[in-house]
Formats: C-alpha cells, structure tokens, sequence
C-alpha cells in the first residue's frame, strides 16, 4: 500500500481508519528504518490534524506542536506522541475542549501520550524551569493550527538555548552523567537500556542540543549511521515484544535479530555496541570542547586586560618528540610528521596516559589519515611506547578509545578485530572482550612493582583472551596469535615462548587452587611443568590475580586468593635451587678497552655516542636504518660517586635511559688503575641528541662537584606546571635473598621518571656502600634495576645492614 492510500485511509474512517493504516503500515516488510519511521511520523501527523480541524473551526491563535522524538519525526512502533497544544491565551475554555477532542481520541487507542498545554510564555516559562522541557522544545515541529504562533515559539525557545547555553550545559552534561550512573554503559551491558544507558538515544539527542547551543558540535562521522542502528533496533524490539521498552532482554534478542535480518544475538549486541561506541566517544569530545570554550571564555576578559587587547595564545608544553599539550590536551607539535613517524600514534598516546590527559580528536584524526605503517618487526621504541601506554594504569581506557574510534588500534594490531566489540554471555564478565583485556591492562599496572619483567606482565594482559575472537578453547588459539603478535611487536624469542605461555595458562593457577588437591605432589609437580620458571611463575600469578579483578566481583575473593597463593609457594619450592649469582660481565670489545685505556692516561671521563640502527624488514638496500636508541659507552677511572654523576648529567639534557650497565673493566697487562664502565642505550625526550663533548664537559663538572645536578634538576620541574599524571604503584625496594655469594643485591621496581637514577645512586653513595655493577632496564614506564653492592670491605653486606640500606632507598624514592 502506497503512503498516499495510507494517509487516504485516514481522512476517510477517522481513529479506525488511522488504526488499521498504522497498523498495515507495521506490517510492510518493505519499509522499515528511517523510512517506516518517517512515514508513521507522517500518518500520525495527518490524523492528529483532522482531530485539531474538526474541533478548532472557530478558534484562531492555537497550534498543535509535535516535540521530542516525534518532533524529529522518529516515530517507533510503541513510541509515545509528545503533543503540545499552544494558544495565544484568548479562549482557555475553547482551549480545553479542543484538547480533551484531540487527547481522548489519543488515549482511545491505547497510544502513550504525553501532553501540555501552554501559552508561549508559559512554555518558555516552563523550559526556563525544567531542562528536560526545554530540550523537548529543540525539536519542536509544527503539526496543525496558528504556524505563525509556532514559529514564534521555535525562535524564542532557541534564542533562549543559545543565550543560556554557558548555564544549561554544564546542567545538561550533569544530567546525562546521573544518568550514566543509574543505567551503565550500553556499549558493554548485557540487556541494555537503548535509549538511557550512556551511548544511548538520549546521549544522541543531548549531542544535538549542544550543536543547536553554536557553542560546540559533536564529531559528525559515524553519529547519524550510530544513531540510525540504535532507533532500527528500537523499532525491532517493539514489534517483537509489543510494548513500548527501550530494555533489550536477553529472552528477546534472537527475536529482534531475526526481525533486523542478523545472524544471531551475539551479531546483533556487537552492532549496538559499535553504535553506542561512536555515541560515547562523540559524546565525552562534545564535552570536553564545552569545558574547554566555556574555560575560555570566563579567563578571556582578564587575559586581554593583562595583554593589552591583544588576543591570547595557548601555551604548548613539550610531552615527547613530535607530542606536546595545549589547552588541556594532547597535541601534535607543529613539525610533527605522522607520515615519516609510524611510532607517532603510540608515543602521543602513552604521553597522554603519563600526563593523564586526552588525546585530540583532531590530532587522532590526523594519524590515522597519514601515518606510516609500522615495520615488522615493531622498532624498539614503539614497543617500549605501548608497554608504557599499558602500564598507565586509568586514563589507559580514555586513550585507547580515542586510537580505537578511528582504527588506529586494529592498524597497529590486526588481531583486535575479532575481539572488538564482542559481547561476553557470562554473567560473571561485565565488559566486552576488548574492554576486559585494557581493564586487564589497568589492574595488571598496579602489580608492576611485583614482578621482574612488568613489560610481558602487560602485554600478556592485553593479550590473555585474544584468543575468544576464535572458535574451540580459547586459551589454545590465544597461545597460537599471542605467538604470532608478541613476536611482530619486536620480543625476542625467549619473550615470546613466555608471553605465549603466560596466554595458554591463564587460567591454570585459579583453576587448580581451587579444584584440585594442593597436597597432591602430582597436582604442584604439573603445574611447575606448565610454567617451567620462577619468572613465569611470578608473572603467571600476577596475571590471574589481574584477570580476575577485571573480569568483575564475583571473580576474585580473599579465599581465592589465598589458595592461589598457597599454590604459588608450593610450585616455587619445587622450581627452586637455579643460581642467581652476579651475571658475568661480557668481554670487553676494542672500543670500551680503547676508552678505558684513555680514562687512565687522561685521569678523566671519556664516551662515545653512537646510534644503533638495523634496516627495516623487508626493505630495499636504499632504506633508511630503523633506530634502535643511542648507545652511550662510557668509562671513568674508579671513583665514588661516578654513578649519580652521569645518571644526572644524562637527566639535565633530558636523555631518557632504556637500559644501562655499570661494571668494573678489566685493564690489559701493563697498564695501572680501575676503570669502571658505564654502557647505556638512551633516548631523547624530544629534540636532538646534545654533542658529545658538552656531554663529557658537564660530566667532568658533575664529578669535581662544579655542578650542581641536584639543583639544575630541581629548577626545571618548578618551571613546569604539575600534571595529575599517572598514579603509579609506590617504588619498592627488595633485598635479593641469596642472590650473590660476592655482593648484596638491591632490587629497585619504580616508575621511571627524569632524575631516577640519579637519585637512586646518590642514595646509595649516601648509605656508605660500594657497587660492584648496576644493571638497569627501563620497561614502558617502569625502572627495573639489580644493584650489586658491598661494604668498605668488598664483603656483603650483613642481614640488618642491607635492610636499612633497602628501606633508607625506598624512603627517599616515595618521598
């Protein structure tokens, strides 16, 4: 039946006819969508308006007004028809019988009405008063009657939004958060509220009354498509049900997906929670922008005052190479080159982790329109960059969306793909697979101080169930795609038979605490033959514990993890009894005995800096060499201090340590004196790499005391504003039990931050004790280090002495 014979229909049998139409026109399979919606809207404004007619012959100055969603002309099966009779205020008792005309017909039917009538003071009154009226008037939508009067009322009611846009925004944004709140995120529930989770219809309709403000406007690709998904969804659900419910129950999703023409349930959930995505996303930029412009505006008038006029410019503060922050967010710097910079997107992104901030969309959007694909395997720096953004702990989440939401996360890791958005039928799981992975993540950064290798510790989090994109046990795929990934990111082999392992058991520990018999030798002896390592044991634990806490309450209990530990305590007894003795230092090459010979004859410093580079894969012989970090090689003869002397030397011009070695060489035959040697891979923070010689310039004055490290490092950090930033773990500091039968092994776990070494050796100087050798490893965001120390003597240090050393170094690296 043409629309024409529909609305036909109408004007010839009255509420029966419009009955029968409505439903006929529900029954089309041919139309459904914003076709069906548009065309109910349409028949439902024909039939409201034969009602107005007959009983409005005489009066004059009323109109019928159609407002919220059927004002946008989004009419669902079961929707309610939000009507608003408006009147000049000249005939109230005609008034009143014109609506009791047009609502009882309404009611008749058994059509959910909601309903006012007002003069147009009344209702800019009444929207003044109540924000939900006001936004129901944004889409206010003439439907019979005085279109003078209703057009007045339109520009009023619009001209007030605009005026009062910086007060009801913020009263708006509050609105929806509450909302929030109560009804959860649509993106990862179970049996979503459509349209008043967060990423619902209503957040829709709010992102429309911010761009009807002039104040700020949503990000527009995706939001109408979202938005379409979520209302035909709607629609299926209430021809399925047939109620008007916004609640997509478990009971009726294979219904609805039929209705939409879906594979199955699980097909449907993962496009509502792509559209719910793009709704969120869009949503947490519009209000980030309103702070930002409502910000501005209340600084503007006392900045001009101090500027004479002139207009402001926004500070830029350097956060990484190419990276810096404006206004309250993470920017590209102005020479930055996405299209000659692959590692770009994850060093923006894990400053913006580290300081705490989001990222733009514009500079997101950027990236993912120009950048360079990354080689395989990844170069040093850009695995170190995504350990860094995992090991961010929170405002993880916030960034990894932001990469998510214009691909640039399935760019960088292809496998994502499968696991995005895919819903979890567990009543034990509350998030979806990826967003339990990055939660994973979160949890897994706050054990970071627990474990020797917080890299894998991250990593295998974010990868522990990549394996449910695929069918049969997950945890065999898993094993089969973290090899493959591990071993693109740039481990090496030994780190990818852990990762790999870590994934094929993450569940074992859990799973035998609490279901076999832990007094059982075979129960323990199979599990240490799984695992194979104290290290992956230690890590193996802090993943299960991670898991579980980010999989939901219901997961993880002290009971739990008391058993699990137990667990672990038996397993380590039996993997017990490896030598952990001080690592022999490598033999010398003839550039480091070179240098130490010259430390000798001069009495000084010397060093060499180099970059180390390797072609990228797969390359032409004319490729450019893919750096893999500055190495610094440095020798002095054997003198206190010489440790904080160079670790602060290399803070002062910002060169950031990957890893560092400290050990005393070993001269040729002949020649008289101690050299200690000092090999580091280092990085700059942003900017170029200073020249050798001011390095070895300061470095003489570090070590003559000239310099004063302490203070130049001190002036720095006032000079720049505090960011919130990253709360990490606290920095732990362990005593090695019988690490070394020649020294005492300090083991520092710490956040890295400018100046860390420095003040670790310059603690340590403090305490008294000789180092032997120092072996450092900077992991993402997190200092690994093992300082193998004695007394005057060159004697380990006694029990007591050795905890006070430890507990003096923690002190002053939390204080």
């Amino acid at each position: 039946m043409t629309s024409t014979n529909v609305h036909k229909d109408v004007e010839d049998s009255g509420p029966s006819g419009y009955a029968a139409a409505r439903l006929r026109l529900l029954q089309e399979g041919a139309r459904s969508g914003p076709p069906r919606r548009s065309a109910l809207s349409a028949l439902t404004d024909d039939w409201l308006s034969g009602l107005f007619s007959a009983g409005a012959e005489q009066l004059r100055g009323v109109s019928l007004i159609a407002v919220g969603g059927y004002g946008r002309g989004e009419l669902s099966p079961r929707s309610d028809l939000d009507l608003v009779l408006l009147h000049d205020g000249s005939d109230s008792d005609a008034v009143a019988a014109l609506a009791d005309r047009i609502w009882y017909p309404v009611w008749d039917l058994g059509l959910a009405l909601d309903h006012s009538v007002r003069t147009p003071a009344e209702a800019r009154k009444t929207a003044a008063e109540d924000l939900k009226v006001q936004l129901g008037l944004l889409d206010a939508r003439h439907i019979a009657g005085d279109l003078g009067l209703t057009a007045g009322l339109r520009t009023t009611v619009l001209a007030d939004w605009r005026n009062q846009a910086p007060k009801r925004l913020p009263e708006l944004q509050e609105l929806c958060a509450e909302r929030a709140e109560r009804q959860g995120e649509l993106q990862y529930l179970l049996e979503p509220d459509l349209k008043e989770a967060r990423g619902g219809l209503r957040d829709a309709t709010a992102l429309r009354a911010v761009a009807a403000s002039w104040l700020a406007d949503a990000p527009r690709e995706g939001l109408d498509d979202a938005r379409r998904r979520l209302l035909d969804v709607r629609d299926a659900l209430h021809l399925a049900t047939g109620r008007a419910t916004d609640r997509l129950a478990l009971q009726e999703q294979d219904q609805v997906a039929a209705e939409l023409g879906l594979l199955d349930a699980d097909t449907l959930l993962r496009q509502v929670y792509e559209a719910a995505r793009v709704i969120s996303y869009a949503s947490d930029v519009t209000w980030r922008e309103v702070g930002r412009v409502l910000r501005s505006r209340a600084v503007r008038p006392r900045l001009r005052a101090m500027l004479g006029g002139g207009k402001p410019v926004a500070e830029r503060s350097p956060l990484a190479e190419g990276v810096v922050e404006q206004d309250g967010e993470v920017v590209l710097a102005r020479a930055a080159r996405p299209d000659r910079d692959p590692v770009l997107p994850l060093r923006a992104a894990a400053a913006a982790a580290q300081a705490g901030l989001p990222l733009s969309l514009h500079a997101v959007r950027r990236m993912a329109a120009g950048v360079r694909p990354l080689p395989t395997p990844w170069p040093a720096e850009a695995r170190e960059q995504l350990v860094t953004l995992l090991g961010s702990g929170q405002p993880t989440i916030e960034v990894w969306e932001a990469l998510e939401a214009e691909g640039l996360i399935t760019q960088m890791l292809p496998d994502w793909e499968r696991v995005r958005c895919r819903p979890q039928r567990n009543a034990v799981h509350i998030w979806t697979v990826d967003r339990h992975l990055i939660e994973t993540a979160v949890r897994a950064s706050e054990f970071t101080r627990r474990v020797h290798r917080p890299d894998l510790l991250l990593v295998a989090a974010l990868l522990h169930d990549i394996g449910k994109g695929w069918p049969g046990d997950h945890s065999v795929a898993g094993e089969i795609i973290a090899k493959d990934v591990a071993a693109r990111i740039g481990f090496d082999r030994d780190d990818v038979a852990v990762l790999s392992t870590l994934v094929r058991h993450h569940l074992l520990l859990v799973d035998t605490a609490t279901r076999r018999d832990l007094e059982d030798p075979a129960t323990v002896r199979s599990v240490a033959d799984a695992v194979r390592s104290q290290g992956t044991l230690e890590l193996l634990h802090a993943l299960t514990e991670a898991d579980a806490l980010a999989t939901g309450p219901a997961a993880w209990s002290s009971w739990r993890g008391s058993l699990v530990a137990d667990l672990v305590k038996r397993v380590a007894a039996v993997l017990a009894g490896d030598d952990l003795d001080e690592p022999e230092a490598a033999a010398p090459t003839a550039e480091q005995e070179r240098l130490a010979i010259e430390a000798v004859a001069t009495g000084g410093p010397v060093l060499s800096l180099r970059a180390q580079t390797e072609p990228p894969v797969d390359a032409q012989p004319s490729a450019d060499p893919e750096p893999l970090g500055v190495e610094l090689v440095i020798a002095v003869p054997d003198q206190p201090g010489v440790l904080p002397a160079v670790a602060g030397v290399l803070a002062v011009h910002r060169l950031t340590v990957r890893t560092a070695e400290l050990s005393t060489q070993d001269l040729p035959d002949g020649v008289e004196g101690a050299v200690l040697l000092l090999n580091w891979r280092v990085a700059a923070q942003y900017g170029s790499l200073p020249q050798a010689a001011r390095l070895r310039a300061d470095l003489v004055r570090a070590l003559d005391g000239s310099l004063d490290v302490a203070g130049r490092l001190a002036e720095r950090d006032a000079a720049y504003p505090r960011r919130r930033g990253v709360v990490a773990p606290p920095a732990r500091v362990t005593v090695a039990p019988a690490a070394s039968r020649h020294a005492t092994v300090i083991e520092v776990r710490a956040q890295d931050a400018p100046g860390l070494l420095f003040r670790i050796g310059r603690a340590l100087e403090d305490a008294g004790v000789r180092m032997r050798s120092a072996h450092v490893s900077t992991l993402g965001a997190n200092a690994v280090d093992a300082f193998y120390v004695t007394d005057g003597k060159g004697a380990p240090l006694g029990v007591g002495e050795a905890a006070s050393v430890a507990r003096k170094l923690e002190e002053t690296l939390r204080g």
